[in-house]
């Protein structure tokens, strides 16, 4: 009786960050939140939630298994989002410049955090969400870091919202820019935030240029494992000689380099999977994303973003500017 009670309260836990999830995505229908994105309007609808009922506690199972597996799940699944073929093919010029974007992100981002005395772990989230790919870097990489999931939503919640911005700042600026269509796409790639986030800066460009903007993007995508597995080795000497101190390898990030590879190698070439399904399988790890982000946004209280969060969002968005006007004049330059 009490095991089935148990898993019970997992099913309805896990039903009520899918119910929220959904509800995000009806409100990114609605004029000016469809500019945010179903995963920020989620998030925001979960902390919503939080202050005025309060955590679930009697849910805690089923949310604690979205927030932490249904992620892992679908960080995995994301993989299949990543054509490794066709940034080896046409990606390496982009992909040096993609390194240069992540190293500058991450390690100004931890100046600033350090020079505004900002919390440190958020800050760390964030500068890894800008320089890679926004959410889903956040999300890879906070369990390797250990951060709380608290952190975790609060450095999600703000990277979409300042991804959101910043790609509408960038398609009204397009018209006066002193650069050619492409070379706008390949900006948009190099610079902004999230997969998304590209998509809606550099669409009114051309189908070219968003062609071109989101193998921009992709080549930092790909650069999300190496970047965690420096993150493990920069821990494991950070942490050398403290008792009990230990890095609990991500195993995810096998399924993801898995998946890239399977759909890089193997689905795209041997097996025929129609558009429609492809479609299907892509905004079904959107939704358990979504969902996922739904589990962390209900334990973000709004007294700790006030305490925690200011001094890390003027960070990134000090740090996103500048990250803007660098790869700007190395698209340019270069």
């Amino acid at each position: 009786m009490i095991k089935d009670l148990h898993w019970n309260k997992v099913i309805l836990g896990i039903g009520f960050t899918f119910f929220i999830a959904l509800l995000g995505y009806v409100l990114a229908i609605v004029p000016g939140f469809n500019r945010v994105g179903p995963l920020a309007c989620a998030i925001i609808l979960a902390v919503i939630y939080r202050q005025i009922f309060g955590y679930p506690t009697f849910l805690k199972a089923g949310i604690d298994i979205t927030a932490k597996y249904i992620l892992r799940l679908a960080i995995i699944l994301y993989g299949l989002k990543l054509n490794i073929n066709v940034i080896f093919e046409d990606g390496l010029g982009l992909l040096v410049k993609s390194i240069i974007a992540i190293i500058f992100a991450i390690f100004l981002m931890i100046y600033l955090a350090k020079w505004l005395k900002a919390e440190e772990e958020i800050s760390l989230l964030l500068g890894i969400g800008t320089g890679i790919c926004g959410a889903a870097a956040i999300a890879a990489t906070a369990p390797i870091l250990k951060a709380k999931e608290e952190d975790t939503a609060i450095s999600i919640a703000i990277i979409a919202l300042i991804g959101t911005v910043f790609s509408i700042c960038y398609t009204l600026v397009m018209p006066i820019l002193p650069i050619s269509s492409i070379d706008f796409g390949i900006w948009s790639g190099l610079s902004l935030h999230e997969l998304a986030h590209v998509a809606l800066a550099a669409e009114p460009a051309g189908e070219n240029e968003l062609a071109i903007a989101l193998l921009a993007k992709l080549t930092r995508v790909f650069l999300l494992v190496p970047v965690c597995f420096i993150l493990i080795m920069w821990l494991k000497r950070k942490k050398n000689g403290n008792e009990g101190a230990s890095i609990t390898f991500p195993y995810f990030l096998l399924g993801f380099i898995m998946m890239s590879l399977f759909g890089s190698y193997v689905l795209n070439k041997f097996i025929f999977i129609s558009d429609p399904i492809q479609l299907w399988i892509s905004n079904g790890t959107t939704f358990l994303l979504t969902s996922a982000m739904v589990g962390l946004g209900l334990n973000v209280s709004l007294s700790s973003i006030r305490t925690k969060a200011l001094k890390p969002l003027l960070a990134m968005i000090i740090t996103s500017v500048v990250l803007s006007i660098v790869m700007f004049l190395l698209t340019v330059v270069f």
